[in-house]
């Protein structure tokens, strides 16, 4: 059953993409850092005991670390208390998604969830929190919903019963100010084959470039730019995507350069469900990052709070000692490395809207109440049933800090393939939060050409 926050009314539930909310009150502001978390989660566990109350998070690293070096586990000692398996499943159900349970029902012999303490281990900077409570005050819906407005970089909307705004808490949540990695994806067959692209990626989130200011007069929510290392037949080229908040009004802008040929394209239709190569059609444009893009195709229902089995702290699944090999396995990745926790989290569901066309005629995400981060996605085809399974395996990044994923995996449950993004397992570190951001005629078309060799 789902479980209703102080804060959720009746007329919440119901509550769509075209209605705007307005700021909340300073008494209601206040209660962050004293009954709520200062991006909005509440601060005290649950009554079992099996959540614990929120103390502040991970905010240092492990003794011996060093920024853009693979993670090391801060919590080395942990065990799992229970694995769930096909054989238990139903002890569990009813803390398990749709999705989840259907991994289980396609692969019985495999799928597992190992369960661990749960551990809150979600944090960011002060500056985020002052920022996020700034935006409880100011923020709020323009367009319909398809953007807002009045907001530093922070979560826009820390203390709602909106879904639509609990998709845009999502979407402009803190992950850093400029980041660079080198990682992999790769598509696992049915059969356990896969092969692997390998990127050099960097990431300038303008919403958070300048800490005590509101949004950008642009409309820019980050710089986005990806230049391919292997196999040799796709090294050099690369990709330029220019992220717009307001996507109704100044659609995202993207551009691809073609080592072989030299040339720098617009690349259109990089939203919404155009398939992406790499993924092999598995992955739409926008459940990149779980989920991303414009809200408007879809209307929003906030169902309620849940407590659910998730993964998080997930720092084995990327260590170097584990090859790829050993992590992708035929149908999912290998479930001993994975840690799972019990957390609570908002259930938004979206149903496209008449008129409206997209491959998946529903949508349900699982957001992270202490980060903000869709965690799990179930996504349902043209027929009404259950297509893909998108799950991000998320860890705390100490250095900044902040919560956002190790890996994000999306599983086609009617091909029986997947694909897995961020890999880095195997690369001389991870994503790189300590240089020195470049300004904005570092991420022009005009670049792509100079910087794109093989």
């Amino acid at each position: 059953m789902l479980k209703k926050h102080s804060l959720l009314s009746v007329f919440a539930l119901t509550l769509c993409i075209n209605q705007a909310m307005a700021a909340v009150s300073a008494s209601a502001a206040a209660q962050l850092g004293t009954t709520l978390m200062p991006l909005g989660g509440e601060m005290a566990g649950n009554a079992a005991g099996t959540i614990p109350a929120w103390t502040g998070g991970l905010k240092t690293a492990p003794a011996g670390y060093k920024a853009g070096q693979h993670h090391i586990d801060p919590y080395p000692d942990d065990k799992p208390l229970f694995t769930i398996t096909n054989a238990n499943l139903n002890q569990y159900k009813n803390n398990l998604s749709d999705g989840q349970i259907a991994l289980f029902n396609s692969y019985p012999e495999t799928y597992q969830i190992p369960v661990y303490p749960t551990r809150r281990s979600a944090a960011a900077p002060q500056w985020v929190y002052d920022n996020s409570k700034y935006n409880a005050l100011n923020a709020q819906l323009d367009n319909s919903g398809n953007s807002f407005s009045n907001a530093k970089g922070g979560i826009p909307f820390p203390i709602t019963d909106n879904a639509v705004e609990m998709l845009w808490n999502h979407i402009a949540r803190y992950r850093g100010v400029y980041g660079v990695r080198n990682a992999a994806e790769a598509v696992v067959q049915r059969g356990g084959s896969y092969a692997l692209v390998s990127a050099q990626q960097e990431i300038l989130f303008k919403f958070y470039e300048n800490q005590g200011q509101t949004q950008n007069a642009d409309n820019m929510l980050f710089y986005y730019l990806s230049f391919v290392k292997s196999p040799a037949r796709l090294a050099g080229g690369a990709v330029l995507v220019h992220e717009t908040l307001d996507q109704t009004q100044n659609m995202r802008q993207a551009w691809a350069y073609n080592a072989g040929q030299r040339r720098v394209r617009r690349a259109p239709n990089l939203s919404y469900d155009a398939p992406i190569a790499a993924s092999e059609g598995i992955r739409t444009a926008d459940s990149t990052d779980i989920y991303n893009g414009s809200p408007d195709r879809y209307q929003w229902t906030l169902i309620g709070k849940k407590e659910i089995y998730i993964p998080y702290n997930n720092y084995k699944i990327t260590h170097p000692s584990l090859s790829y090999k050993a992590l992708l396995q035929p149908g999912h990745i290998n479930p001993a490395v994975t840690r799972n926790e019990l957390h609570r989290v908002w259930v938004v569901e979206g149903k496209l809207r008449s008129g409206a066309r997209h491959v998946y005629s529903k949508r349900r995400f699982y957001l992270d109440e202490d980060s903000w981060q869709i965690v799990l996605a179930d996504e349902f085809d043209s027929r009404g049933e259950l297509w893909k399974v998108s799950m991000a395996y998320l860890k705390s990044y100490y250095e900044l800090p902040a919560i956002w994923t190790a890996l994000d995996v999306f599983y086609d449950l009617q091909g029986r393939r997947y694909h897995v993004q961020n890999l880095d397992n195997e690369e001389a570190g991870t994503i790189d939060f300590s240089k020195q951001a470049p300004d904005d005629s570092y991420f022009k078309p005009a670049a792509l050409r100079r910087r794109g060799v093989r």
